[in-house]
C-alpha cells in the first residue's frame, strides 16, 4: 500500500500539495479549526489522481479508479473565514484547489476553494501543511469530470 504523504513549506509546494487534494470530498462537518492549536484540520476522501490512467475500459469493462481517506491539516493558523459554505455539518464539500496569497513575508492566506464558489481562508504566519493517507483504496467508477458544463 503505497500512502502519499506531502508536507508544504513555500507556495510551490502548496500547488503540488493542490493537486493531490483536488476533487477530494468532505463533509462540512469535517473541517474543524483548533484555535489553542493554531491548526486547521479536515479528513476527506481524496481522489487518487496519481493513479487516474486515462483510459476508460479494460477489456470491454470500466476501470475503476481509486479514492483514500486522508488528511490535510495547515499549522500557524491565526484566524478563520468562511464564505459561501453550508451550515449543515452534512453538507458534502468538493475541494477545488488550495491557493495562496502572499502577505507580509513570511504571512498570507491559504484558500481552500469549493466547487459552488464556495472558500475558507486561512490567515497564517506562514505555509505550514500537510497531507497524508489514512489508509487503503477503494474503488469507484467516477472520475471528476471539470469539463462537463
Amino acid at each position: 500500500m503505497n500512502l502519499l504523504r506531502l508536507m508544504a513549506l513555500d507556495d510551490e509546494d502548496l500547488a503540488i500539495l493542490s493537486a493531490h487534494a483536488q476533487d477530494g470530498v468532505a463533509r462540512m462537518g469535517d473541517l474543524v479549526y483548533l484555535p489553542g492549536e493554531e491548526r486547521f484540520a479536515v479528513g476527506f476522501n481524496r481522489f487518487v489522481w496519481e493513479r487516474a490512467a486515462p483510459r476508460r475500459r479494460w477489456f470491454g469493462r470500466p476501470v475503476a479508479f481509486e479514492r483514500r481517506r486522508s488528511a490535510l491539516h495547515f499549522d500557524r493558523v491565526l484566524a478563520v473565514r468562511r464564505q459561501n459554505l453550508p451550515a449543515d455539518p452534512d453538507a458534502v464539500l468538493a475541494l477545488l484547489a488550495i491557493r495562496w496569497h502572499a502577505g507580509e513575508a513570511p504571512s498570507g492566506t491559504v484558500e481552500l476553494v469549493f466547487a459552488g464558489q464556495g472558500a475558507i481562508r486561512l490567515d497564517v504566519e506562514c505555509i505550514e501543511a500537510q497531507l497524508a493517507d489514512l489508509g487503503p483504496a477503494w474503488d469507484t467508477l467516477a472520475r471528476p469530470d471539470h469539463d462537463r458544463g
